[in-house]
């Protein structure tokens, strides 16, 4: 059977961690290496995930350089075929989320698996606000500041492996940075799942702040030059007018 290695990344997250574990446990698809990398958590968040002992194949808890760094770190403990991320302040959205995502690579000769993402509201997670529709892949849709929902992303182990991990000198774009790489530049082969794969509470931080808003979308810009592209500067713009389409179109 194709092992999928799940990644959360953790810190101070004890009011939510134990839902995040627990949608990974409850798959319906068994052959999962689950790790966790926490950046050394002072609340309780460390004493709830050992209480779910080896049902943790992995675990470290240790100081960190950030997301991606941590995010990292979790690439190069993982020995699965497939590697996917679910944060600790997030959780998959069924049961059955992994085994058709498992279905789609062994259907097809892909290197990524892809699906739709909803945000809910940070302290009422039954309330969505937003939802992240993916749809099919067009190349061109980049240069509209698109890109998959990274926590719905699912990679072949191997394409990290040929291609790089998350750029650790990126603040909070690493993820658009990353998959624009692999799709765009390296043209690896993908498939849209058309299924909610991830639940995210809003608030994440690129939303944090004016000024994280900017950056994030300075490293959508720069995502393109370092990787040797050209884009119109007012790819800035058009990937925050994605979101308020996606916030609009789901309360219509």
């Amino acid at each position: 059977m194709v092992k999928v290695s799940i990644i959360t990344i953790s810190y101070n997250n004890s009011s939510t961690i134990a839902e995040t574990i627990d949608s990974v446990l409850m798959q319906s698809y068994r052959n999962i290496e689950y790790i966790i990398v926490d950046g050394k958590s002072a609340d309780n968040t460390i004493g709830i995930i050992k209480s779910y002992g080896a049902k943790i194949n992995k675990f470290v808890s240790e100081k960190d350089d950030g997301i991606y760094h941590a995010m990292n770190k979790g690439i190069r403990l993982a020995e699965g075929d497939i590697i996917g991320f679910i944060n600790a302040d997030d959780k998959l959205n069924s049961k059955n989320c992994l085994s058709k995502i498992v279905n789609l690579f062994q259907a097809h000769d892909i290197d990524i698996v892809y699906g739709d993402k909803i945000y809910t509201k940070e302290y009422e997670p039954d309330k969505i606000v937003r939802y992240w529709k993916a749809g099919e892949y067009n190349r061109k849709n980049f240069k509209k500041g698109w890109m998959p929902p990274h926590l719905s992303t699912y990679i072949k182990t191997a394409f990290y492996r040929e291609y790089g991990l998350f750029r650790t000198d990126f603040r909070i774009a690493a993820d658009y940075e990353l998959l624009f790489r692999f799709m765009y530049k390296y043209n690896a082969k993908s498939k849209y799942l058309p299924m909610v794969i991830a639940r995210m509470r809003a608030g994440g931080i690129s939303n944090r702040s004016i000024k994280n808003i900017l950056v994030s979308n300075y490293e959508v810009y720069k995502s393109w030059k370092i990787n040797g592209f050209s884009v119109s500067p007012f790819i800035i713009a058009r990937k925050p007018i994605s979101k308020v389409t996606q916030i609009l179109g789901y309360k219509l």
